[in-house]
């Protein structure tokens, strides 16, 4: 079976929350947009009871992912990982992470396998994995470890969103705004351009992406009136980048990035901290962006939200990102499955 014929391991996420009503949405809707088969790594009674709640009539199938793709026009496919505990919809507990997390390892393993072939991530809640000892700061931290004890490389995983509007990359992500700066470094902006431009022309098929770097200061510092760090780290790095053959240009006034026209004038855009990155990616496509991580030595691609506690299991969570998260992952297998 090749790459592009096989399922893809999608993770059920915290099961608590919205994780299972817009797996059971997708699943429902398959036909309609046309989505590629994929096999749950979750609790088959988890998401039976949910598609009941949510008033859907549908076979849950347990399998093996070989099995999934066809089962998948008549049954939800699920390789069974139970959680052991009993799940309070909108309540999160530790007594669920551990089987949060086995999904994750498992659906890795079974793509490193070449078992299923992309991974799709349901949101998780850190604070509730934190409980049970996870020691990473989320998903990509996790999935670069799970890359080296399988594979036996050392990467550098990046995030990045990507909407029909806007592609952005935050080069620091989950740290305090007040740590951003000593974050910084003329390396780790080289280092993730060229993970960027790489990802880019292998997932994408750009093949001379335009990286737009955005200043980390008002005005990107005003020639280090407003701050040194753009004068001091952020030019130097653009420069390097360039003589390095890759068309990066900035630092840029963030302010005057995210406009249609300014948008029209690179593919990607790489910020500086978090929030930099993902209030524009999400006023801009917030129903529609995808979570895609580059570097890694496997395709993983996530909807662009959170758990939702507040709205699991009252059917009005919408499983469009989730959507656009298989469709992106199937249209990367596909395109390096023709290269």
């Amino acid at each position: 079976m090749t790459l592009s014929n096989l399922p893809i391991a999608l993770t059920q996420g915290d099961p608590a929350g919205i994780g299972p009503d817009i797996t059971v949405g997708a699943w429902v809707k398959r036909h309609e947009l046309g989505l590629p088969p994929f096999i749950l790594v979750g609790d088959p009674d988890v998401i039976a009871a949910r598609a009941h709640l949510l008033g859907h009539d549908i076979h849950v199938q347990a399998c093996e992912p070989e099995q999934a793709p066809s089962l998948f026009s008549t049954a939800l496919p699920v390789l069974p990982i139970p959680v052991g505990f009993e799940v309070q919809i909108g309540q999160p507990h530790v007594g669920t992470a551990l089987a949060t997390i086995k999904s994750i390892e498992t659906a890795v393993a079974l793509t490193v396998e070449k078992r299923t072939s992309a991974v799709v991530t349901n949101p998780i809640a850190k604070s509730v994995l934190y409980e049970a000892g996870f020691g990473f700061p989320g998903h990509t931290e996790f999935l670069a470890e799970l890359a080296f004890k399988l594979m036996g490389q050392v990467v550098t995983p990046v995030m990045m969103i990507a909407g029909p509007k806007l592609r952005v990359v935050p080069v620091t992500i989950h740290i305090p705004l007040s740590d951003v700066a000593g974050a910084l470094s003329e390396a780790l902006i080289i280092d993730t351009c060229h993970i960027v431009a790489a990802g880019l022309k292998e997932k994408f098929g750009i093949e001379a992406p335009r990286l737009a770097v955005a200043g980390l200061n008002p005005h990107a510092g005003e020639d280090g009136t407003i701050g040194l760090e753009d004068r001091a780290i952020i030019h130097p790095a653009t420069a390097q980048l360039r003589k390095d053959g890759i068309d990066a240009f900035g630092p840029l006034p963030a302010d005057t990035m995210f406009h249609a026209a300014a948008r029209a004038r690179y593919d990607v855009a790489i910020c500086m901290y978090h929030d930099q990155a993902l209030i524009p990616a999400k006023a801009l496509g917030f129903d529609d962006s995808v979570n895609v991580t580059l570097g890694l030595p496997f395709i993983r691609t996530s909807p662009d939200h959170g758990t939702a506690f507040g709205i699991a299991g009252q059917g009005i969570a919408d499983e469009s990102s989730l959507v656009a998260a298989l469709k992106m992952a199937a249209d990367i297998v596909a395109r390096q499955a023709s290269t």
